[in-house]
């Protein structure tokens, strides 16, 4: 049976205006001297697969998960090397110490944050960037559960070694300006 979300998300990623999301996300091309040359990577929530293409381009071997099949066949289709599956992250099971990088952008879900460091393998990389709350600000309609609260983000990775942090209003795709917690950190 399909995700809840998945219609959704299926519906948006057929639109002409979300073909942006084909292009990685500012914040990881900016971050990418931190990334290996060469493993095994996770983009959960991967979307139409532009930071996972991003990865693949870097000589990552990736594994995209997504509810929406419209973006996997999409990512698939443009990035045949992309490992990619249609599944709930929620639901994927992550097996430990495997990944060197894992990817996790625009998707709040703080009950897959202990997964991650389990996922990781020692000196993996943990790179996360999603809304804050001050977004209710400019979009009052947003659930605030899937809203980062001021510090949340550093103080949930204050265990990791953190190699860059920021929390304020970024430029986003369209011109719109978006709240957003951002995180590089390391196992």
């Amino acid at each position: 049976m399909p995700h809840p979300d998945a219609e959704r998300w299926n519906a948006r990623y057929t639109q002409e205006e979300f073909k942006h999301f084909e292009q990685p996300r500012p914040f990881l091309v900016e971050q990418a001297g931190f990334l290996p040359s060469q493993g095994l990577a996770l983009d959960a929530a991967m979307g139409l697969g532009g930071n996972a293409g991003f990865l693949l381009q870097r000589g990552l071997r990736v594994i995209g998960v997504d509810v929406s099949s419209v973006a996997v066949r999409r990512a698939k289709q443009r990035l045949p090397g992309l490992m990619a599956v249609v599944a709930d992250i929620t639901s994927f099971a992550l097996p430990t110490a495997t990944f060197d990088v894992i990817l996790n952008f625009f998707y709040l879900e703080r009950s897959l944050w202990p997964l991650y460091r389990q996922a990781l393998r020692p000196g993996g990389l943990l790179v996360i960037e999603t809304l804050t709350v001050e977004m209710l600000k400019v979009q009052p309609e947003i659930e605030p559960v899937y809203l980062l609260a001021p510090g949340e983000l550093r103080a949930a990775f204050a265990d990791l070694e953190i190699l860059v942090y920021r929390e304020g209003w970024v430029a986003g795709r369209r011109g719109h300006s978006r709240a957003v917690a951002s995180l590089v950190a390391r196992v």
